[in-house]
């Protein structure tokens, strides 16, 4: 019997070693900048812009999230004038786990942040978009804080978390609770004065795949270049490039041939074992957890892997 304990208790610390590099690996992507909820218990009792019963909490707490978010990437550039203010004003080249950090940072705060949070950075956001101004490739005039291009980047961002929770998630919303998800994230698009947005997952997923503005252009290739193969360590390269197909695999048609995009052979069943994999070993986002003590709801036990900080820890504790 103690034979079995000892070799129980090393199999498991070996099981913990491997989740514990998966994390660190993880979450050194997004720590290239400020860090959210920083101070989100300044503002206990705050249900933030969602709510704690809303299905985006949920949705983007899991890690199909990853999933969402370079998928997200890869459609916003099938649309020439986007793409180009990406190229012309972002510093993705020059630092992607800068950039990377900076776009999770907002989709944070405004998912899970209480009000203030939420305003602020959203207004962040603003400031930025006010420079971002240029010319297409194609000859047509680009604006970040023009309400259109504004809205493809919004809709392409909420219609990517969906699929990707749809393709790979524990298990798969209602039909009700999709259009619920859409809906919420209008919130979040009109921070930024995105216009339009569909409200219905149906609508969304049409408004995408029909747009009429979308076509090929040498802007993208480069950055559809850059996310096929981005400068990261091989060992987080390797995990990249399984989500990265994942998403590819989620593709509709329209776009995949716009943006020469196609899954390798095996993509989506890969994909979906290693969003489990990353499920396992982070467990859901520390945010909503952090969230969800702060406004003061239930915490679903077992969901969450990674510890509190002590503030939270002594809050749930009082």
């Amino acid at each position: 019997m103690q034979l079995w304990r000892n070799g129980y208790d090393c199999a498991m610390s070996v099981v913990d070693d491997l989740r514990d590099r998966v994390v660190g690996a993880t979450t050194s992507l997004f720590s290239h900048g400020p860090q959210p909820l920083e101070h989100t218990l300044d503002h206990v009792g705050d249900p933030g812009l969602l709510g704690p019963d809303s299905v985006s909490w949920r949705v983007i707490g899991d890690a199909t999230a990853f999933v969402g978010g370079v998928r997200a990437l890869l459609v916003q550039t099938a649309h020439p004038e986007v793409v180009a203010g990406v190229g012309d004003h972002s510093s993705y080249r020059d630092d992607p786990l800068g950039r990377l950090t900076r776009t999770s940072f907002y989709v944070t705060e405004t998912t899970y942040g209480a009000m203030p949070e939420v305003e602020r950075s959203a207004e962040i956001v603003q400031r930025v978009h006010r420079s971002v101004r240029g010319v297409s490739e194609r000859g047509v005039p680009y604006s970040a804080d023009d309400p259109a291009h504004a809205a493809w980047v919004h809709n392409a961002l909420t219609d990517s978390f969906l699929t990707a929770y749809q393709h790979y998630g524990p298990q798969p919303l209602t039909d009700d609770e999709a259009d619920r998800f859409v809906l919420e994230q209008t919130k979040i698009g009109a921070l930024l004065g995105a216009d339009p947005m569909p409200e219905t997952a149906d609508e969304l997923s049409a408004w995408i795949t029909e747009h009429p503005d979308l076509q090929p252009t040498e802007a993208q290739r480069d950055a559809i270049d850059f996310l096929s193969s981005p400068p990261l360590s091989p060992p987080v390269k390797v995990g990249y490039t399984l989500l990265q197909q994942a998403a590819v695999a989620t593709l509709p048609p329209r776009i995949a041939e716009i943006t020469g995009l196609s899954p390798r052979p095996g993509a989506h069943r890969i994909g979906a074992v290693a969003v489990d994999a990353l499920r396992w070993a982070l467990g859901s986002s520390p945010s909503w957890h952090i969230a969800l003590v702060r406004s003061g709801a239930p915490v679903p036990s077992g969901r969450f892997r990674q510890p509190l900080p002590p503030e939270a820890r002594s809050l749930v504790a009082s």
